[in-house]
């Protein structure tokens, strides 16, 4: 009889394994659509997406006058999503990506290091994407290699010639396109990035203009094509996709010819997934950092926890415990706060080392644990003036922040 039932729990074992789908991440950054310019006009592409799973509003630009706060430009937003954290620890501040700081791992080196066998991919209209974003072949970057890179045709003047006009951008984000939505159909990569240019490249020509909207009528196309490969893929494999659509900025509000500062329609962005395990974050201070735990979270991939200790996104799906975390400090009394999600307790720690930064590791203190239900927690100690990172330790996710401290904040005055 033993027997027996050993061999049913065997059969159970496997039609379990059999039956568990393969997750697979498209990643796509259109680049600079404003939320306002998406949501008045016409993308039955986008909003098909969202029928599955959902549209909100989120933010790029981290904390506006705060320690995080990053530049509405390009490329630091695409840094924000794909390493999960703010300027201030990524260090990319402008588009010529000068000393991006690689200790914060992307989404493609997390991928590559702790579960080699996911296939990588990228199909985009900017090569620094691959060669200094994620820093491919780069030993301060891990020196990962992905599987598969379609990019580098705006420096090919031969079959994409560059006139007076960006119409060559379009054709190598269509080129982009064909080959992503082929890709994605035959090959089916664990973890894709798909980056196009062009809205934003009219957005500075025209601003807020017909121009734009008919671009990003034919961003929405290119996006459906993309999104019909992987319900091709869905509805013949044994696969669960998870797509996430969003932009690295918005727009000037004057005319909507610039961007980079710190007004609502810069910073106002916003994100498409097919996603349907849809948590309390993702209609309540969503923002692009958070495209990067959720993702981590989708393909079954474990963070080591010095790295997870440094994430600001907070997962959109599943369940969570807590979001934005709040420091403050003053003549000796320390007060942390944040919005609670879930039950249990939350533990407190902090630390006046930021090791991580140089490639190094952090030494915390605990300060103890409380329900998280309380929303807030507050205990006198003595600080001496200096930077200091607070992590908070939830059941279901964990949360940071930063904290400056002054000389007239100090108990020593």
């Amino acid at each position: 009889m033993k027997q027996l039932f050993g061999l049913l729990a065997f059969v159970l074992l496997l039609s379990n394994c059999a039956a568990q789908k393969e997750k697979k991440v498209v990643l796509i950054i259109i680049d600079g659509v404003p939320t306002d310019v998406l949501e008045r006009n016409e993308t039955p592409h986008i909003d098909s997406i969202a029928a599955v799973g959902g549209y909100a509003r989120s933010y790029q630009g981290g904390e506006k006058d705060g320690y995080s706060q990053t530049p509405t430009i390009s490329a630091p937003g695409y840094m924000n999503m794909i390493t999960g954290v703010w300027g201030n620890k990524h260090n990319v501040w402008g588009n010529s990506v000068k000393n991006p700081n690689y200790n914060y791992w992307n989404i493609f080196r997390a991928a590559e290091e702790l579960k080699p066998e996911l296939n990588t991919a990228i199909f985009s209209t900017w090569e620094d994407n691959r060669t200094k974003l994620i820093g491919e072949s780069k030993p301060e970057a891990g020196s990962i290699k992905l599987d598969y890179a379609f990019d580098g045709f705006e420096l090919d003047t031969v079959a994409f010639p560059h006139g007076d006009s960006r119409l060559f951008i379009l054709q190598i984000d269509e080129h982009v396109t064909d080959e992503a939505a082929v890709y994605i159909k035959d090959e089916a990569p664990d973890l894709s990035w798909v980056y196009l240019e062009y809205t934003d490249d009219i957005g500075h020509a025209y601003g807020d203009s017909p121009e734009m909207v008919e671009a990003v009528g034919l961003a929405d196309a290119q996006i459906g094509r993309i999104w019909e490969a992987i319900q091709y893929r869905e509805a013949n494999f044994n696969e669960e996709w998870m797509i996430a659509v969003t932009t690295d900025h918005g727009r000037h509000p004057f005319n909507g010819k610039g961007h980079g500062g710190q007004t609502v329609r810069e910073r106002l962005t916003w994100v498409v997934t097919n996603l349907s395990d849809l948590n309390e974050r993702f209609n309540d201070g969503l923002a692009v950092v958070d495209i990067y735990p959720t993702a981590i979270n989708f393909m079954g991939v474990e963070l080591p926890e010095a790295q997870k200790s440094e994430l600001d996104g907070v997962p959109f799906i599943g369940k969570i415990s807590l979001q934005s975390p709040q420091a403050r400090y003053n003549q000796g009394v320390l007060s942390l706060t944040w919005k609670s999600i879930g039950s249990g307790n939350v533990e407190i720690l902090y630390t006046d080392a930021n090791e991580f930064a140089k490639g190094g590791t952090d030494e915390y203190i605990s300060l103890g644990k409380v329900s998280v239900g309380e929303d807030e927690f507050q205990t006198p100690l003595e600080l001496k003036a200096g930077t200091y990172k607070f992590l908070l330790k939830g059941y279901n996710n964990w949360v940071n922040t930063w904290l400056t401290i002054t000389d007239d904040q100090t108990t020593n005055n």
